[in-house]
């Protein structure tokens, strides 16, 4: 069958997935080589934590004898392979990697490097894997790889079309803003199926959706009956210098299974080049560790399966809660009385929602802050403190206790300190407060209201600012609380009646209570690795909700957690704070 053209019928033989290439696996290794493979998990180690590892989280994470860790430290750093930043503590890749990596560079074969993980790609997933690369304003196929059967067919040398094809949605996605915008300008947004996306807003909207998750997904945009999945190959200056692909019947790749071959991808990509990759919180959730203790009544409410669940809020005259899920854009609303779950999709990210005065609601999209009409799914514009940096987007964002909506931003792809925290009134006027963000999330103050708490995810962080109730001037800023990178990173969070800070615990497998004073005060176990935002809901708002993710997740976690991108719900025996509406 010829390109994309075909999809054959009938189920192709599956592979089981080889746990070698996995991330935070181990390879199989010849006898005699145990100090090596040590000293290789250590350079693993130090090259994939999202921030620098000090020597204690290092030993803790390598779980070697602390004299045979040290023993193979000091070897490195002889070697110049790690080196120690003498300011902060931390270990780092050495110079002697800057060295090797442009003699590689120098020599490097694309396609070569590539066609191990092609066919690793095809005989795992059991349909085509594809190389491809940007040809002018074409994509243009470099290499396949298929097992016997019936698959979808590329033809080596074939070009198609940037703007309906996973590969050149992924190749485009991620180049430098500039080029990425000469290069729209230049494309004739042809039709070729009735997924095809024709306008320029919609295109724009599926390539921020790509940025955020890593990978391209094209569902029948290109061909009627094939699906593809693509991430990119990132090259030494940070930009695409192709994409692998993987393409098959959409009767085979569907939205069950599409998003986690994204995830195969990614890895597959970064192990091309060893490139960092699009996203810079690559924590892998830790082993699930059961200790038996009672996880206060946790139910899941609603299993759902979102992609990334995210900002769930309760609205107090609807008595409704709302949530989002963030890479497969919709607002939801959730009644604990039925389990009824409406949806609104809105056509592109949305991740928080800010309910308002006279049943009207506001979100934070990815054009800004928008009103949204939940019936129909329209989209109005309210406030863009960010509209002159396409490469942000906004994130969490609440109303604080001095009317004024309060709302965070990030990098897309979360790879710099590009974030902050903005201001924004009833009349949409903002105010930047604060920058140097790298992932802006949970908000939440204190009961007197004189407290703001802010977490910046990727550092581990949960600020805690000094608040005007009144006025929403910032006060100074100090560290509230830390989460070791081995524990997880912080994300959404929720403050109780009683000042307790409730924050969910992203690779963590948890929620934790913090008191006011910093201090760790209990932890509510949960089913999933990845929970992302907490809210106090139900009619005495004893009822605490949490919402969850199943993004980038490998097939043996979802196996052992199931439920990831569900709702869950539970009675930890405190109340929260009223959800107070926005006056705009």
């Amino acid at each position: 069958m010829d390109d994309e053209a075909n999809a054959g019928r009938g189920r192709r033989r599956k592979t089981p997935a080889s746990p070698r290439g996995e991330p935070g696996m181990k390879p199989e290794t010849p006898g005699g080589t145990a100090a090596l493979s040590k000293g290789l998990t250590l350079l693993d180690m130090v090259a994939d934590a999202p921030e620098p590892l000090r020597f204690a989280e290092l030993v803790k994470a390598s779980g070697l004898p602390k004299p045979t860790f040290a023993r193979i430290l000091r070897t490195l750093i002889a070697y110049g392979l790690v080196r120690q930043d003498e300011a902060s503590g931390t270990y780092v890749l050495g110079q002697r990697f800057l060295e090797m990596s442009h003699r590689v560079w120098d020599s490097f074969d694309l396609v070569s490097a590539a066609l191990p993980e092609l066919q690793r790609l095809a005989a795992e997933l059991g349909e085509t894997a594809a190389l491809c690369r940007l040809d002018g304003t074409m994509v243009q196929y470099l290499a396949e790889r298929s097992d016997d059967g019936l698959a979808v067919r590329v033809e080596v040398g074939r070009r198609v079309p940037i703007h309906c094809t996973a590969g050149g949605k992924a190749l485009l996605a991620f180049q430098d803003p500039a080029m990425g915008r000469a290069l729209m300008e230049r494309l004739t947004l042809d039709g070729f199926t009735r997924q095809t996306l024709t306008t320029p807003e919609t295109l724009q909207a599926d390539l921020t959706l790509t940025r955020a998750r890593g990978y391209s997904v094209s569902y029948e945009e290109h061909l009627a009956g094939v699906n593809s999945v693509a991430a990119p190959v990132m090259g030494r200056d940070n930009t695409p210098i192709g994409a692998l692909v993987v393409l098959g019947p959409s009767s085979r790749l569907d939205a069950s299974n599409i998003h986690p071959a994204g995830r195969e991808l990614i890895g597959a990509a970064r192990r091309i080049t060893g490139a960092a990759g699009a996203v810079a919180i690559t924590s892998r959730p830790r082993p699930r560790t059961r200790t038996g203790r009672q996880m206060a009544e946790l139910t899941c409410v609603l299993p759902w399966g979102a992609q990334l669940g995210e900002s769930p809020v309760w609205h107090p005259q609807e008595r409704l809660l709302y949530w989002v899920d963030i890479l497969h854009p919709a607002v939801y609303r959730f009644d604990p009385r039925t389990g009824r779950n409406e949806s609104c999709e809105t056509g592109k990210l949305v991740s928080a929602i800010i309910p308002v005065e006279g049943g009207r609601l506001l979100v934070a999209s990815q054009d800004g802050v928008e009103w949204l009409d939940f019936s129909s799914g329209a989209l109005a514009p309210f406030s863009s403190p960010e509209s002159g940096i396409p490469d942000n987007r906004l994130n969490d964002a609440k109303r604080g206790p001095d009317g004024a909506i309060w709302i965070g931003s990030m990098r897309i792809d979360a790879s710099k300190p590009t974030g902050a925290l903005y201001r924004i009134d009833a009349q949409g006027a903002f105010e930047r407060k604060e920058g140097g963000i790298i992932v802006s999330n949970g908000l939440g103050w204190s009961p007197d209201g004189r407290t703001l708490y802010f977490v910046d995810t990727v550092p581990g962080l949960i600020h805690a600012y000094d608040f005007d109730p009144d006025t929403g001037a910032l006060g100074a800023r100090r560290e509230f609380a830390r989460v070791a990178v081995a524990d997880g990173r912080p994300d959404g969070l929720s403050v109780d009646a009683e000042g307790g800070v409730w924050c969910a615990i992203w690779d963590g497998w948890c929620v934790r209570r913090y008191l006011p004073d910093g201090n760790l005060d209990q932890v509510i176990e949960l089913p999933v690795p990845r929970p992302t935002s907490v809210s106090f809901g139900g009619d005495d708002l004893g009822t605490l909700f949490i919402t969850s993710a199943r993004t980038r997740l490998p097939a043996s976690t979802l196996a052992d957690a199931p439920l990831s991108g569900g709702l869950f719900a539970c009675r930890p025996g405190v109340a929260g704070a009223p959800t107070e509406l926005f006056q705009g």
